[in-house]
This record gives C-alpha cells, structure tokens and sequence, in this order.
C-alpha cells in the first residue's frame, strides 16, 4: 500500500463502493461528489474521475476539478462512458493522464492507478528539474534584455520563477539540477542557473523560512544581472582577460544594482547583487568592504557564485570536481567565513 490518499470523483457515489474498496487497497481513498469544492491541502498521489462528461453540468465541475489537479501535477484516470476518439481526446485535453472505459474492471482500475504513481514518482524529479530550469531560463532571457532597455524589472515575474528552482533542487536534487544547466549554451545564463540551485541547495541545508529561501534564491538569480551591459567579447572570452577587459567587467555589480534599484528591489537583493565580489579582508570589489560591514546574505551568496564558477563547465574547460572546488574555497581563509565555508561542504557533499 502506497503513502498517501486517492481521490475518486464521480457522479454516483452510491454505486462506486467497489471502485472505492479496491482503490484503497492501493492507498487510502477519498470519494469526492464531482459537484464538490476541491480542497486540495492535502494533495492526492493520483485521482480517479468516474463522471459522465457529456452532461454539461458535470463536464464544467470537472474542468475545474482537472485544473486543480493538473496543478498538482498527479496522475488522473479518467473511466470514460464514451471511448471514441473524441472522447478520449476531451479527457486528454482536461488533464486525463489515462483513459480507461467505465466498465473496466475496478481491479484493473487500481492496478493502473499503482502503476500511474509508481511512474510518477520515477519521472517527477527529472519533471521538476525540466521545468525549474525551462521557467528560470524564460525569466533570466527577459531579464537581460529588460536590463539592455530603460524599462524596470518585473520583479514578480521573477519571484513567480523562485518555488519551481527550490522545488527542482528539493526533488530532483543539486546534481541533476547541475547536469541539466550544464547543457546551456549561454555561459551567463548558465553560471545564473547554477548559482541559483546551488543557493537553494544551501538554504535548503540551513533550515532557512519559505520566505527567507525565496529572498536568497532571488538575490541568486539576479545577482549577474549586471552583466546584460557588458560587451559579448568580453563576457565570452575564453581564457584569462586582460586588465582592461577586467576592469569593465568590474563594473557589473554595479549596473546591476543601479538597474534593481530603479525598479524598487528590496535591500537584501540589492546589498547581494553590489557586494558577492567582496571579500572579508577588504580585497573585494567594488567597494572594497571588509569584515562586519559585509552582510551574512552576502556571505553566503559569495561562497554560491565562487562554487559555482569553479564547477561550471565551459568549452574550453570540463567541470571541476567538487573535492577540488571545496578546498579552493577552504584556502580562501580570511577572505570567506570559515563557518559557512564549512557548513557549505557539508550541503554540497549531503545529496548533491
């Protein structure tokens, strides 16, 4: 018997006792009058509809019901009294993971069921990771070209992208997270997305509030946004730049946090997009903080974005392991706080 609860909706709780009994030998099961609010606060591993769709009355409350569930994101069997071709497709079209025909032994109902949410929960971590990665990208490629304008930043566009990049981390874990973004053709883009999971892995690890994860994750998204405004040669050059070249590519902390705060970002994200290059010892840039003026979200996002640029992968370099990269990092004692740098290994070596 599965975790978790089965929902069954149908239009004749009367006569779905069987149905029911053997759904509850996959799981515990719930019966649901297809005309009934969907609370789904609990949400199910799977439902059944056993509604006649072709009354209108019903077909309205399941499309409703469907898009709960599609939201859910579960598998649906939907027991069809109609199984034409057209009626299979309107099922499909509402979120019908399955079609099966209403007669179908309810035996043969619950088996399908078991096998629906086995396969799920196989296919749902690669499922998040495809569309935290997917709604990440969507944001950063209209971030950048928004920073390129005079136009301010959604930042509610991009706070739409933050569960779905914490989500991913949390289900898929950091490495299928890391191995998806590797494949990014967009060197920018793809240090953002890295930085961006390696920071939810690290909230994840830290116990940080819903609220707390969300501002971090943001400040993680945003905190290259800068470089929008730097020249491609210089930002795509492979190999070392040379002193002129670094100086400008210097300055995108600062673009960035120029451009965030016209557009009314909040201090935290701010104080982290101008301040992950500075260092505890005051040889950061670009306003050379060190020590106690230098916040702990910036802390924190300075030891994601070095992590993250040590172990991305490049055309002209392979990923550096992450042995390697921890100890790059703890060398750097006086520059990054050794408690965090600490406390990071220990997030990036639990399931990452």
């Amino acid at each position: 018997m599965l975790d978790g609860t089965v929902l069954l909706i149908t239009d004749r709780p009367d006569s779905s006792e069987l149905l029911r009994h053997e759904l509850s030998l996959v799981a515990d099961c719930k019966v649901m009058r297809f005309d009934a609010a969907m609370d789904l606060k609990s949400v199910p591993i799977g439902a059944v509809s056993d509604v006649t769709l072709d009354r209108r009355d019903a077909a309205s409350a399941m499309r409703r019901a469907f898009a709960r569930l599609r939201i859910a994101d579960v598998p649906v069997i939907c027991l069809l009294r109609n199984m034409s071709e057209i009626g299979m497709r309107n099922a499909r079209n509402l979120g019908a993971t399955c079609c099966l025909s209403a007669l179908t032994n309810p035996v043969m109902v619950a088996r399908t069921m078991m096998t629906q949410v086995i396969q799920d929960r196989a296919e749902r971590p690669a499922r998040s990771i495809e569309r935290g990665v997917a709604r990440a990208t969507e944001v950063l490629t209209r971030l950048f070209d928004v920073a390129r304008s005079n136009d301010p930043v959604s930042l509610t566009r991009v706070d739409a992208s933050l569960e779905p990049i914490i989500a991913a981390v949390r289900e898929g874990g950091l490495t299928r997270w890391l191995d998806r973004v590797w494949t990014h053709d967009d060197a920018t883009y793809q240090h953002c997305l890295l930085v961006a999971g390696v920071a939810a892995k690290f909230s994840l690890h830290l116990g940080f509030s819903a609220s707390d994860r969300h501002h971090f994750v943001r400040a993680a998204l945003l905190h290259d946004i800068g470089k929008a405004r730097i020249p491609l040669e210089i930002l795509n050059k492979p190999g070392r730049l040379d002193d002129g070249e670094m100086a400008i590519m210097r300055t995108h902390p600062v673009i960035g946090y120029e451009k965030l705060k016209e557009s009314g970002c909040d201090a935290l994200t701010l104080g982290a997009v101008r301040h992950h290059h500075e260092m505890l010892d005051g040889s950061g840039y670009p306003d050379r903080l060190s020590g106690d003026s230098i916040g702990d979200t910036v802390r924190l996002m300075t030891i994601c974005d070095i992590y993250s640029a040590l172990t991305e992968k490049r055309a002209y370099k392979p990923a550096m392991p992450n042995a390697v990269a921890m100890a790059i990092l703890s060398d750097m004692k006086g520059r990054l706080e050794d408690r965090l740098v600490q406390s990071f290994g220990e997030a990036m070596g639990n399931g990452s």
